[in-house]
């Protein structure tokens, strides 16, 4: 892997697929990561012209990855995965993802994980909108016993999911859990709010053992994610209350910075 490049001019390099809520304000706060710098950004090709107009000369705006990306964020959606992040892996591009979600599909992981070995590349799975993913990672070594995750978001942060099918959304006047499944269930009925549970199950158990609750309440504001581990190293419980993106209440906050976390310790000279 390339060794940090804070001595290049303007810093690393990067191209970033995607240019939604995630990416935006991912580009925003770039400041904060001062070894990183923007190099591309990858969009479907009817959105080309209108990116390029809101992004200036500063960045390229393509269709396609570049064939002189060595380092790709994606923050796109699933298809991404399939589209560019596969290709770019196959080429031997380094490349980090936050659309976890994805891998609930059978044999997925697996597949991106032997192409990227095959093109002598890392794939980085962020943790995106949850914390404590390094303690269930070296906890997974010793042996885990339960790992349980229980999603609570206000009713807007369900909407345009299948929740709106199996709850009034407006009319809630109290907690309602609407589904118990698996994380891989879980993750592909709610591929855009439940790649907190596909990451924990990566993370630890798998995700046909880890098992997802997920609430709508309306009595709060905040995401609320809670993690519950048992196995050999003892016990873990974690609750965090994760503000939404202003302009997408699906989304945290958070899984913003996780990729700026990423970027600091990519491209620094420390990383923690």
């Amino acid at each position: 892997m390339t060794s940090p490049s804070s001595a290049e001019p303007g810093g690393t390099p990067f191209t970033m697929i995607g240019w939604g809520a995630i990416a935006q304000a991912l580009h925003a706060r770039l400041a904060a990561v001062p070894h990183a710098r923007l190099d591309c950004v990858v969009v479907r090709r009817e959105r080309v012209a209108a990116v390029r107009s809101a992004l200036g000369p500063s960045v390229d705006v393509q269709s396609e990855v570049p064939e002189r990306c060595r380092l790709l964020i994606e923050c796109a959606g699933h298809s991404a995965l399939f589209d560019h992040v596969e290709p770019a892996l196959a080429r031997g591009t380094e490349c980090a993802v936050l659309s976890i979600g994805a891998l609930h599909e059978d044999g997925l992981a697996e597949r991106l994980a032997d192409t990227a070995a095959r093109g002598g590349a890392r794939l980085h799975l962020l943790a995106g909108a949850i914390g404590g993913i390094d303690a269930i990672a070296a906890a997974r070594f010793a042996g885990l016993d339960e790992v349980v995750y229980t999603g609570r978001k206000p009713p807007s942060g369900w909407r345009g999911s299948p929740a709106e099918q199996l709850l009034d959304l407006d009319a809630l006047r109290e907690p309602a859990v609407f589904l118990e499944a698996t994380a891989r269930e879980a993750a592909r009925l709610y591929p855009k709010n439940a790649n907190v549970a596909a990451t924990i199950s990566l993370a630890g158990l798998g995700l046909d053992a880890t098992r997802v609750r997920l609430i709508a309440d309306p009595g709060i504001k905040d995401n609320i994610h809670e993690v519950m581990i048992r196995g050999a190293f003892g016990e873990m419980s974690l609750t965090m209350r994760g503000r939404p993106l202003p302009d997408n209440p699906r989304t945290s906050a958070l899984t913003v910075l996780s990729a700026m976390r990423f970027l600091a310790n990519r491209t620094g000279a420390l990383a923690i």
